[in-house]
């Protein structure tokens, strides 16, 4: 597998640290520099060029989607992956006008993350940069649409469909223990089903508050606003 730079931009020293781990244990990435601020991040991919970068939109300096304009007005057009606890209308606005295209709102799976680093490596690696695209190429390179009832590689269909309904009618959410135990399946497959419905947009997870004993995530289904 051909292997592409990565820049991590974080302000959060041991959330860096993190995304740097998964990053470098995706085989298609290496990671050539971290940065805590947007000055440093500016020097940084200025000066090393990668081919993606890891932004939080919160840095103690400068707003992670300012640097990216600079960037922008620099003709860099480096792929980037927003990773934010930004979730507000105008930010997600400002970030599809900048070219984002995958933006993951904080906290997010590892899996989920390694999703979108799938999509950014077949992005950077469609052969022929100089012809034509077909359709396949072209949904490769812009990321078409998944259907949340086509289960990929080591997933079955079935399950999948069954774990999607389950979500759909789940009330305010649901965890991966309780769909494994309502389906009779294992907690890691329910987590596997789960965490590829968040990657494809259909789910979402965020932390369960209020309980006591091990933190456990919810899983809800994405409202359809068309």
């Amino acid at each position: 597998m051909r292997q592409y730079t990565a820049v991590v931009v974080d302000d959060e020293m041991t959330v860096a640290d993190l995304n740097r781990e998964r990053v470098q244990a995706h085989p298609g990435f290496t990671v050539v520099s971290v940065a805590h601020n947007g000055a440093t991040a500016l020097r940084a991919i200025s000066e090393l060029r990668p081919d993606l970068v890891l932004l939080d939109v919160y840095l103690p300096d400068l707003n992670g989607l300012d640097v990216l304009r600079r960037l922008r007005a620099l003709g860099n057009d480096v792929e980037v992956i927003a990773v934010t606890a930004a979730r507000d209308m105008e930010t997600v606005r400002r970030a599809r006008l900048l070219g984002i295209r995958h933006y993951l709102v904080k906290p997010f799976t590892g899996a989920l993350l390694t999703q979108r680093l799938d999509d950014v490596h077949r992005a950077l690696s469609v052969p022929g940069r100089e012809a034509d695209l077909d359709q396949q190429a072209v949904d490769s390179m812009l990321g078409g649409s998944v259907r949340p009832d086509v289960a990929p590689k080591g997933l079955s269909a079935v399950s999948l469909r069954r774990v999607t309904a389950l979500l759909d009618a789940a009330d305010p959410d649901v965890s991966a223990a309780e769909v494994a135990e309502t389906l009779g399946m294992s907690r890691v497959s329910a987590r596997r089903y789960l965490e590829h419905l968040v990657a494809i947009g259909h789910a979402e997870v965020a932390p369960r508050y209020g309980s006591t004993g091990r933190p456990e995530n919810g899983f809800r289904a994405v409202a359809d606003e068309r």
